[in-house]
């Protein structure tokens, strides 16, 4: 921690996790440890490089604030991974009620008689973090080698009996399956027979019905004939 009459600043050293490609941020801290408003600026040697968030502000009496410097994401690393950048935290006090609108650069001039506060910040690339090592599943502390190998030449003997047990039972199922199709399917042609039949009989009926009627109109036919001849017969006989 940076101690100064303003402000305290942690930590005194920016931390990058360096990684190819990739945007990197590290936060700074300001507290004020004073009863009056301190204005602050942040400056970088390589201002392309940083983005600060804020770069200018007031920090309360006795209150904190957080600042966020992040590296833009680069393409090319350095060969021994040093970093000669350098930033410069300046502070001074800034009248009671200030707000960030009322920075202006001439608050943080010297030459002006204003007394100014400097923390100089240096620059450090870390090793970004590693991933934690991927356990196999499964695996337990004080088993051997030959015990994993001889559990799977288990499980694979007791899933081969496994799906030959299957396989039994599958087969009763297709067939009950193929039985209960043949039913069905003799039902339905004895269904279809039984309607033909009851139609056949309805048909051999009606015939029945119309050869009864054909017999009686030729009775009729054949009595009112023989009546007819008879009346002849009789006419004849009496002119005779």
């Amino acid at each position: 921690m940076s101690t100064g009459e303003l402000l305290n600043i942690e930590p005194q050293e920016l931390q990058f996790p360096f990684e190819l490609r990739k945007q990197i941020s590290c936060s700074l801290q300001l507290f004020n440890k004073t009863d009056d408003y301190v204005a602050f600026k942040v400056k970088t040697t390589n201002p392309k490089k940083y983005c600060v968030r804020p770069n200018t502000g007031v920090v309360l009496p006795r209150s904190t604030c957080d600042v966020i410097v992040t590296m833009q994401a680069q393409k090319e690393a350095p060969s021994d991974m040093q970093c000669k950048d350098k930033f410069l935290l300046q502070s001074v006090v800034a009248s009671p009620g200030a707000t960030t609108k009322d920075i202006t650069p001439e608050m943080f001039n010297k030459e002006s008689g204003h007394n100014v506060e400097e923390c100089k910040l240096k620059v450090n690339y870390v090793a970004p973090p590693r991933p934690p090592s991927p356990v196999r599943e499964g695996s337990e502390e004080g088993s051997s080698p030959r015990a994993s190998v001889d559990n799977g030449n288990s499980n694979d003997s007791e899933f081969k009996a496994a799906s030959r047990a299957f396989g039994d039972r599958q087969e009763p199922q297709d067939n009950s399956s193929e039985a209960k199709t043949l039913i069905a399917r003799l039902t339905d042609e004895k269904n279809s027979a039984i309607q033909q039949n009851n139609r056949l009989q309805q048909e051999l009926d009606l015939l029945k019905r119309e050869a009864n009627t054909s017999r009686g109109g030729i009775a009729f036919i054949y009595v009112v004939i023989v009546g007819l001849i008879g009346i002849i017969l009789g006419y004849l006989l009496k002119k005779t």
